[in-house]
């Protein structure tokens, strides 16, 4: 090699020494200092980065057996997580003991672990005591099965497409849509958020891709007729018509103020985090006008799922403008795919997305928590090992609490 090109790329590797020793410290630093000054405001690009998991329903084994939910929580402390996003509005159902459900008739179950506890509660005890932050999940949003005691019991709650059909298939199978429109449905989000934040010291509330609607529906009754009187006309037959998008996604929106309204009236530290797809598949198919959320000042965190095969449409997304605006304004990661359990991912793929967010200064949420390590193409020492690589400082959130 020669002389120059040695230089430069010893040079090169030292830049990113330096870097990562700067960036430990700054972490270190600022856990110190909030620790001390808990009220100190933090501009988002010197907050710690959102190292965060996603706890789905398919981590319900390990979630429901305090042992084992003792050793994962202790195992994403040991390797420098900060934050667990759990599942709790799946299928039309809750996964805590809900007044609500039970008075609304859609669940004539509570959920409990295999020793009798309280799921949830467990989950936020066990991950306080080890410093990372709770925000419970609302992962179906609109969403519900078409068999759920929700859909069946409440068929006045439902939207449907202009011929009159309600289902709709996507990643979670066969669906149908709430009405995101209607103020009973926006009263029954609402009320299930401000119960989770009633019974347990959450440390937020985070909704996802659901907190929408797809883009062909909204042809029932109720909007109909809402439609007809603020626009003196009827909707238009075309779903894609740009007027009828933006006054349906403008809707949506005037719900979402209404939700983080409830949600700091309850506890004005809580974080308001959104997980929402890239914003031209979010708005021009789901009618999710994050970007204009953002803009208002209505969400505390943004972490957009991009679950992008390769490395070099991931960085694409990445570095859109939208994200660089969210990012000065809040703290902001994406959504990175650890795998499935028909479809794993190596870890190669996984640093190298992280290292890829991490030079754009961006935080990140792993799907989902089983498919880390348990459910992967690589041992699980080797697995874990290499995380601890990538977290291999502290970046405590904890202050937020």
């Amino acid at each position: 090699m020669a002389k120059s090109s040695w230089r430069y790329h010893f040079s090169k590797h030292t830049v990113r020494i330096l870097k990562s020793i700067y960036l430990m410290v700054l972490g270190i630093g600022l856990t110190i200092l909030l620790s001390a000054y808990p009220g100190i405001a933090i501009p988002p690009q010197l907050s710690p980065e959102i190292r965060g998991v996603w706890m789905t329903t398919n981590d319900s084994d390990i979630v429901r057996d305090h042992a084992k939910l003792q050793e994962a929580v202790n195992q994403l402390a040991r390797l420098n997580f900060n934050t667990i996003y759990p599942v709790v509005w799946n299928s039309g159902y809750v996964f805590y003991p809900s007044g609500i459900a039970q008075a609304k008739g859609f669940q004539p179950f509570i959920r409990r672990g295999l020793q009798g506890q309280d799921v949830l509660a467990d989950l936020i005890t066990q991950s306080h005591q080890k410093g990372l932050l709770v925000i419970p999940w609302f992962e179906f949003g609109f969403m519900a099965p078409p068999s759920s005691e929700l859909a069946l019991n409440h068929p006045q709650w439902l939207t449907s497409r202009q011929d009159g059909s309600l289902t709709w298939e996507g990643v979670a199978g066969e669906v149908v849509w709430l009405n995101p429109f209607h103020p009973q449905v926006q009263q029954l989000i609402i009320d299930l958020v401000v119960e989770v934040m009633t019974l347990y010291p959450v440390d937020g509330i985070q909704f996802d891709d659901h907190l929408s609607l797809p883009i062909e529906f909204g042809y029932d009754p109720y909007t109909i007729k809402l439609y007809q009187q603020e626009m003196k006309a009827s909707p238009p037959s075309n779903p894609k018509d740009e007027a009828w998008v933006r006054w349906r996604a403008n809707k949506i929106t005037e719900f979402v103020e209404k939700l983080r309204k409830a949600v700091k009236a309850k506890n004005p530290k809580a974080i308001f985090s959104i997980a929402p797809n890239p914003y031209h598949t979010a708005y021009n198919s789901h009618l999710q006008d994050w970007v204009g959320w953002v803009k208002k000042n209505l969400v505390d965190e943004l972490i957009v799922q991009i679950y992008r095969p390769d490395l070099p449409s991931f960085v694409r997304e990445i570095t859109k403008a939208e994200i660089k605006e969210a990012q000065s304004k809040i703290p902001t990661g994406v959504g990175i795919l650890t795998g499935l359990r028909n479809r794993p991912i190596g870890m190669n793929q996984i640093q190298a997305k992280v290292q890829a967010a991490r030079q754009n200064g961006l935080g990140f949420s792993f799907f989902f928590y089983e498919s880390l390590w348990d459910e992967a193409p690589e041992p699980i020492q080797e697995r874990q090992s290499k995380f601890q690589t990538l977290f291999y400082y502290p970046a405590s959130r904890a202050f937020l609490r």
